[in-house]
């Protein structure tokens, strides 16, 4: 297709529902906007599935505003997650469903249904961060690291030698960044506009990523700890940045004092925290058969209070002042509490969230899901994902041009086929605009609106390749601006601003080349990410308004994210651009602002508009917010 239909259209933005916070039994009263020269509706009504028996709601006509007839309904919240979608009667005869995968002549699943929550909702800050994730042994050292000695596992490394990416070197090469490192360097975060600072795990390990816990009661003394911590949280708070930490939930370490306590001991208590296969308690379950990181045993009630449950768990401890952390990414969220026939998964996530709401429900709690994450993100826990198939693989796909340089695996084999989230797909597939546009409804019709802006829309992490490694130099821009436009919350990897490359995701865990600011491929691609985080800050309707797309062709896309207060238009294409949106698709082009990029925006005299480009380019322009009449409300509403 050239330009999508102008179709009828709901979201779960504040546009179209009245509430993003109801409580069970609550009415919420849902909009739906249909075009005016749209066949003509002999019905308008909802389907909703409480307790899985289907309920319908009749839609009443609000009247007319800019080009769209808008319809509202009433549904009262039922459940926890109540699910329901539209349904268009025509005066034909013909019938058409609506929900989060788009309009269809098909009856639709209950799977893709939009969705109120009844859950306890995010904080408010969290829709208005940007993140940024460090890596803390590669990020900065502070004078006090030269005084820590070099621990047994690791194999010392200067702040200027290559990341050795073959094993044991992948794992263990120590090149010493602390947490005081960090904190000395928060006038860099400030710089960028960032105002969310994840850490990787600061748990003492025997390795250099600590995902291999061999405590969570105490920070990793190589990383500066417990004051160390508590200082950089402190400062980072003073500048208005806020911190979460990194909770590996699916397992520990197997230097850990639990695990440790349980080895080779079956009396003792820690042994139910395990999945042990043996009666002598020697061998057990670990994650992805890595004998290193032994696998919880979430049926365990000891284990729960002492990890995820009240007020002395290690989930509340991080919490609670000194350290008041604002929140947890949990590592392999997606397999915490799963192994065979075990299920657990939403009791831990559950538990966890109900622990935090009970120390600071000013928290926030994100899941690694890293492939399809609708099935655990129903708002019941999660209040967002860091997931690749909703935004980061269909972006590499449609953007990236592999190289072919060659790169060394973790067993030393030389590869030049590109890595690809792991995948074995034979590189990075090929996507044109249109199939991009395709992978994102795709993945997150499942996922309710208000969890969708939580999830992390990540180009990278510490997990993969650099975005940078196979893209060319002229779409970094498309990439970081729909990272920072589309629904949910975008995120830098320490070193994206540099410009940092990295083959894989052990290749991409590069020291910061601090010093090298001002030159020019530095300067420019941070002067990149300062202004597009300053677009997504200075503009709330990037962080809470409703999606609409209005053109996908094969080389380019354009959406407007839109607020009663304003609606953001974006464009980006990988070529030359000479796109016409019909009238009514997109009001007040004639009132548009520039924001960024290079393109042109024009209104002609029969409403319509253009949008002119020369190679590749990502835009923005800031245009009026959206009408929506009011009940009683009839003919156009002013414009």
């Amino acid at each position: 297709m050239t330009t999508p239909d102008f179709l009828p259209h709901h979201d779960g933005s504040p546009l179209h529902v009245s509430t993003q916070t109801p409580a069970l039994g609550d009415l919420v009263r849902v909009r739906l906007r249909v075009p005016v020269d749209y066949p003509a509706l002999r019905a308008v009504r909802t389907l909703s599935n409480p307790d899985h028996e289907p309920a319908w709601t009749e839609a009443t006509e609000l009247g007319t505003a800019e080009g769209w007839t808008w319809w509202e309904a009433p549904i009262v919240v039922r459940n926890r997650r109540h699910g329901y979608r539209w349904l268009l009667v025509h005066e034909s005869g013909r019938i058409e469903w609506l929900n989060q995968a788009g309009l269809s002549e098909l009856e639709t699943r209950d799977a893709d249904d939009f969705a109120l929550l009844a859950h306890p909702a995010p904080p408010e800050w969290m829709y208005d961060a940007v993140m940024y994730q460090v890596f803390p042994d590669r990020f900065a050292r502070s004078a006090a690291a030269d005084r820590h000695p070099t621990p047994d596992w690791a194999i010392p490394a200067t702040w200027d030698e290559p990341v050795d990416p073959v094993m044991p070197g992948r794992s263990q090469q120590f090149y010493g960044g602390d947490l005081d490192g960090i904190r000395e360097h928060l006038g860099h975060l400030v710089g960028l506009g960032v105002n969310l600072l994840y850490l990787t795990p600061f748990f003492p390990a025997a390795s250099n990523h600590r995902y291999d816990a061999s405590s969570f009661t105490s920070v990793d003394p190589l990383l500066g700890g417990d004051e160390a911590l508590v200082r950089l949280v402190e400062a980072a708070h003073e500048r208005g940045i806020r911190v979460i930490g990194d909770l590996t939930t699916n397992h520990s370490g197997d230097r850990h004092e639990w695990f440790q306590a349980a080895l080779g001991n079956p009396e003792a208590p820690e042994g139910e925290f395990y999945y042990f296969t043996d009666a002598a308690h020697t061998r057990y379950e670990s994650w992805l058969g890595t004998p290193t990181l032994p696998k919880f045993n979430w049926a365990s009630p000891e284990l729960r209070r002492r990890f995820i449950e009240g007020p002395d768990s290690v989930v509340a401890q991080w919490l609670k002042p000194p350290f008041s952390l604002d929140g947890w990414r949990i590592d392999v969220a997606n397999m915490t509490g799963r192994l065979g026939d075990v299920d657990l998964n939403a009791e831990v996530r559950q538990l966890t969230r109900q622990t935090m709401i009970e120390t600071n429900p000013d928290t926030i709690l994100i899941a690694e899901i890293t492939n399809d994450a609708s099935g655990d993100l129903t708002g019941d826990g999660w209040h967002g994902a860091m997931t690749y198939p909703s935004f980061a693989r269909p972006l590499w796909a449609w953007l990236c041009e592999p190289t072919g340089e060659p790169y060394l695996t973790g067993e030393g084999q030389e590869r030049t086929e590109p890595w690809f989230f792991g995948q074995p797909v034979g590189g990075i597939p090929r996507y044109d605009a249109r199939q991009f546009v395709g992978a994102v409804t795709r993945f997150t019709a499942g996922i309710p609106w208000r969890v969708r802006l939580g999830n992390m829309q990540t180009l990278d992490s510490h997990d993969t390749a650099r975005f940078a490694t196979n893209a060319p130099a002229e779409v970094i821009p498309l990439a970081v601006g729909l990272s920072m436009t589309l629904p949910g919350m975008p995120v830098l990897f320490a070193g994206d601003e540099f410009g940092l490359v990295g083959a894989d995701g052990e290749a991409s865990r590069t020291p910061m080349p601090w010093g090298t600011e001002s030159q020019p491929a530095a300067a420019a691609r941070l002067d990149l990410y300062r202004q597009l985080i300053t677009l997504r800050r200075e503009h709330p309707a990037l962080a809470t308004g409703g999606l609409r797309w209005v053109h996908v062709d094969q080389s380019a896309v354009v959406f407007v994210r839109e607020s009663a207060e304003e609606s953001i238009l974006v464009l980006a294409s990988t070529t030359d651009a000479d796109i016409t949106l019909p009238a009514a698709a997109l009001l007040g082009a004639d009132r548009a602002e520039a924001l960024f990029g290079d393109a042109a925006l024009a209104g002609a005299a029969d409403g319509s508009a253009g949008i002119r480009a020369t190679g590749a380019t990502f835009a923005a322009w800031v245009l009026p917010g959206v009408d929506v009449p009011e009940p009683g409300d009839s003919g156009d509403a002013p414009s």
